[in-house]
């Protein structure tokens, strides 16, 4: 556990603001207004969410893993 408010108390956030960072943002100088950059943001979020394979689910997308985990949930009970 890590000291409060430093990247090792939420290392998921951290990871997630880390890979923003790398995929969007770093061409943040080539926005021309906030809707563009807005835009992006949503594209790139939606692809995060229903398309893009993570390995901390199995290489599912995040969608994919809530909807077989949700799943595996109400067979159980």
């Amino acid at each position: 556990m890590g000291a409060v408010a430093t990247s090792a108390d939420n290392a998921m956030a951290e990871s997630f603001n880390a890979t923003l960072k790398r995929e969007v943002l770093r061409d943040a100088a080539c926005f021309t207004d906030e809707l563009s950059c807005r835009r992006k943001m949503f594209r790139w979020l939606t692809r995060y969410n229903t398309k893009r394979r993570h390995s901390w689910c199995r290489y599912l997308s995040p969608n994919a893993y809530e909807r077989a985990y949700t799943a595996t949930l109400a067979l159980a009970a």
